[in-house]
């Protein structure tokens, strides 16, 4: 997309990219007698702003009073107004209308690769350090805040399509459950994700999962695929699990790959359900993951929420 000039605000030109009737759409189901787009509009000026309070957002408005109308934000903006509509107003609001601009920049991107084949997606958290005295609720420790954000991302349109945000000391593996496994579709872990109930839950939805094996699970080799050392595969084995209580949570079979990474010189053992997929493939798709790491280090080095 490209923005073209038409003697409005490069701000003005941006916010042309936001459906706002389905945000009035949305408003409606929850707050009747006031509308929340001013109140969006600057929140968004004020990360485009990097502004650290709301005084600062509020003075940098004040500023620009003048030319506020144009903008999109309308009549003026007071401190205590913004701050009553930060506190009071449902989050859900906010929650809905950006899953409605996932799904619009999704569905661009589908159709400008139509032959994208399966879907690959990353499921991972990352913890937001908070200032306590602002967030009172995200308490982590006496004196520190602190959020986990569950995302899960797609790796083939780079958008994320779940967010979740826990309390930093919930588990990583309980979002799992909050997950809807589309079939045919790859979703790669991390280890500390390694919980084979939940992972038996994703074949029995027909998907694929892609995970890092701890180094003490009990696995019992029933048949292998010739290794292919020149490539980085050191063992290719198909078997079941043996643990008490693993045999029962997962009772299918379980494919085991020991790849060896010459490129930074790690070897990592692999778990997953396709049987059918090439030990490369499988390896290349846990590479893969490292792209939600970027976007979490994009996300912190952009969003600016720890103070405001």
């Amino acid at each position: 997309m490209t923005l073209r000039n038409q003697g409005k605000y490069v701000f003005a030109q941006l916010l042309t990219f936001l459906p706002k009737r389905t945000f009035n759409g949305i408003v409606n189901k929850y707050v009747r007698h006031f509308s929340c787009w001013n109140q969006l509009l600057c929140m968004i000026f004020r990360q485009l702003t990097n502004c650290d309070s709301l005084r600062d957002l509020v003075v940098t408005l004040d500023a620009h009073n003048k030319k506020s109308y144009h903008l999109g934000i309308g009549r003026r903006v007071t401190r205590s107004n913004l701050a009553k509509a930060n506190q009071k107003r449902d989050y859900r609001i906010f929650e809905d209308f950006a899953y409605n601009l996932i799904t619009i920049a999704n569905a661009k991107l589908s159709d400008q690769n139509p032959n994208t084949g399966q879907k690959i997606y990353a499921f991972d958290s990352s913890t937001i350090d908070l200032c306590l005295s602002v967030f009172q609720w995200a308490k982590f420790r006496k004196s520190k805040g602190r959020i986990k954000l569950h995302t899960l991302f797609d790796i083939q349109t780079q958008i994320p399509s779940f967010i979740h945000v826990t309390p930093a000391n919930i588990h990583n593996v309980k979002a799992m459950d909050l997950l809807i496994y589309e079939v045919g579709a790859y979703y790669v872990f991390d280890r500390g994700y390694l919980d084979f109930e939940r992972l038996y839950k994703i074949t029995k939805c027909a998907a694929y999962f892609v995970i890092i094996a701890k180094a003490n699970f009990k696995f019992k080799r029933m048949y292998s695929d010739k290794a292919n050392k020149a490539k980085g595969v050191l063992c290719d084995q198909i078997g079941k699990l043996t643990g008490f209580y693993t045999s029962k949570n997962y009772p299918d079979k379980l494919r085991r790959i020991k790849y060896y990474d010459s490129e930074n010189k790690r070897t990592f053992v692999f778990q997953t359900n396709n049987m059918e997929a090439t030990a490369e493939h499988i390896a290349l798709l846990y590479k893969k993951r490292w792209q939600i790491e970027l976007f979490f280090k994009w996300i912190k080095q952009h969003l600016k929420i720890k103070s405001f």
